[in-house]
C-alpha cells in the first residue's frame, strides 16, 4: 500500500496530555511511536505499511472518513 493512498485520522486534544500511540504490523503487535498532545493541538495520522492501529489515551476528537468519534473519560 502506498502511503499516500492510506486511510489517515484527524486527533484533536480536548485536554492536556492526550497520548497517541502507533502500534506495528506483523506476528507480534508492538508500540512502535508515541505522541503527547495538549488541549487545542491537531496531529494528523496516518495507517502505514509499519502502524496497523492507533491507540488514544486521553479526552480527544478523532475525526475519520468513517465520522467523528469523542473519547470518554472515566
Amino acid at each position: 500500500m502506498e502511503a499516500n493512498q492510506a486511510d489517515y485520522i484527524v486527533i484533536k486534544a480536548m485536554d492536556n496530555g492526550v497520548h497517541v500511540i502507533g502500534l506495528t504490523r506483523g506476528q507480534d503487535t508492538r508500540f512502535h511511536h508515541t505522541e503527547k498532545l495538549d488541549k487545542g493541538e491537531v496531529m494528523i495520522a496516518q495507517f502505514t505499511d509499519h502502524t496497523s492501529a492507533i491507540k488514544i489515551r486521553g479526552k480527544a476528537t478523532v475525526l475519520t472518513r468513517y465520522g467523528t468519534i469523542d473519547t470518554e473519560t472515566n
